[in-house]
């Protein structure tokens, strides 16, 4: 999937990608705000969730008493998923917002078809490009972390549904990650999670204005 072609989306899409524990919700907010006081309007979303329905969906997939088998699991994000892009995403881009998403499609890729061992066949794509309708970030940060430094930060806190699984599990979605970063270098950009969180927000920031003062530029000349 790529970003939809369309001359009248102005706003760009941010994604942040990362195992539990990694700190992408962290810099999500962090890039959110700075943008914000660089003058530049912003909605930021989360996966699940973003939208009333999201919401409901994220409460059942996130209660550690939940009990879902991986395709309903997948369809659960993936309806939640369709409601944030139609009533969200694509709305706000078209009015010139840019979204910052705290996970997106990289995340089924790598929790529901890594993880839990959909695979990443056709069925998987064609719910994937259903729920998105072909919206796919501009951009996308994916902070990378040795799985026993999250473990770490996870058993300082209590975790959910999803935070639950060991170390066979992160070690799966971590690798997915590796693999979709190497398969879309125009896109991911892969981040060194143990980084001081300063240093990393400034390294994401200067992308950020970087991509957004191409975009512009590019629109003036089209």
């Amino acid at each position: 999937m790529r970003p939809a072609d369309s001359p009248t989306v102005r706003g760009l899409f941010f994604s942040f990608e990362g195992i539990d524990g990694s700190g992408k919700s962290t810099q999500a907010r962090m890039l959110a705000v700075a943008l914000e006081a660089a003058g530049e309007r912003v909605v930021a979303v989360r996966e699940p969730g973003g939208t009333t329905l999201g919401e409901k969906v994220r409460a059942v997939l996130l209660d550690p008493t939940s009990e879902i088998v991986p395709r309903a699991e997948l369809l659960l994000f993936a309806a939640a998923r369709a409601q944030l892009v139609d009533t969200v995403i694509t709305p706000s881009l078209l009015s010139g917002n840019h979204v910052i998403a705290d996970r997106y499609v990289d995340s089924t890729t790598a929790y529901q078809g890594a993880g839990r061992g959909l695979g990443t066949g056709e069925a998987l794509d064609g719910i994937q490009v259903f729920a998105t309708d072909r919206r796919m970030p501009d951009r996308t940060y994916l902070i990378s972390l040795p799985i026993a430094i999250a473990a770490r930060r996870l058993s300082l806190r209590a975790v959910d549904r999803m935070e639950q699984p060991d170390d066979d599990f992160r070690e799966r979605v971590s690798d997915a990650y590796d693999r979709l970063s190497t398969e879309n270098l125009d896109r991911v950009v892969v981040l060194d999670g143990l980084a001081p969180a300063r240093d990393l927000h400034q390294v994401i920031l200067d992308d950020a204005l970087t991509s957004l003062a191409v975009s512009r530029r590019r629109d003036q000349s089209s």
